[in-house]
């Protein structure tokens, strides 16, 4: 897959140790975008040094249900790393940061290397299949997006649904996980799912239950 001007076309070409940022209901998936506003100190020192280096930094989510380690709150098992592909400076201190997410990984211990910043040996290696896109992969289209389209109904929202329409699954199912308003756990489902398709359930599934507990929720879904 290409992230910016690099092509990552393996496993092998994750660096082995990377920084991670932990931020609790965060979601980055393969070759989409997430957008980071950057400000605390440690943050600040791992863009740069990321920057310095090979523009990679893991987005993980915060275990809340575990003890706290010796580097502060233990970490989700799996990430995503993603490549810093656009970076402004706000003048005030702050990055501006857009992250395009290459593959997800298995932390395999947290490493102390004296920074502010949290850094940990990964492996993308049970995640190959995130370096190349999921042509052809057959997902229950009409599904996604008429629970989308409920949620919207029910929040008073709309969409460019043009855009929508041209989608391809992988955008589409990507994008709509990414911008859910879900908690940690099911946004830690949504990254772990083992497929585009099962993503897609799990999405189906997630927002389904969130509207039935909404007031008024009696209606079907179908």
């Amino acid at each position: 897959m290409k992230a910016g001007n690099r092509v990552y076309e393996s496993p092998e070409a994750l660096p082995e140790v990377i920084p991670v940022f932990p931020l609790a209901g965060a979601l980055l998936l393969p070759r989409s975008e997430m957008p980071l506003n950057i400000f605390e100190p440690r943050y600040v020192q791992m863009i740069d040094r990321a920057i310095a280096a090979d523009r990679v930094v893991g987005m993980v989510q915060p275990d809340e249900k575990l003890a706290p380690s010796a580097f502060g709150p233990k970490l989700c098992r799996i990430g995503c790393a993603g490549r810093i592909t656009s970076l402004a400076e706000s003048g005030d201190g702050r990055y501006l940061v857009t992250l395009t997410g290459i593959a997800r990984f298995a932390i395999l211990e947290e490493v102390d290397h004296g920074t502010l910043f949290r850094q940990c040996r990964v492996s993308a290696a049970s995640f190959a299949g995130d370096f190349a896109e999921a042509e052809g992969e057959t997902i229950d289209r009409s599904a996604v997006i008429r629970t989308f389209r409920d949620y919207l109904e029910a929040h008073n929202l709309d969409a460019d649904w043009e855009s929508v329409g041209r989608a391809s699954n992988e955008t589409l199912v990507n994008a709509l996980a990414m911008m859910a308003p879900f908690g940690p756990a099911e946004k830690q489902a949504l990254l772990e799912a083992p497929s585009l398709r099962s993503r897609a359930e799990t999405l189906v599934a997630l927002t389904e239950m969130s509207l039935a507990r909404e007031p008024g929720a009696g209606r079907s879904l179908q």
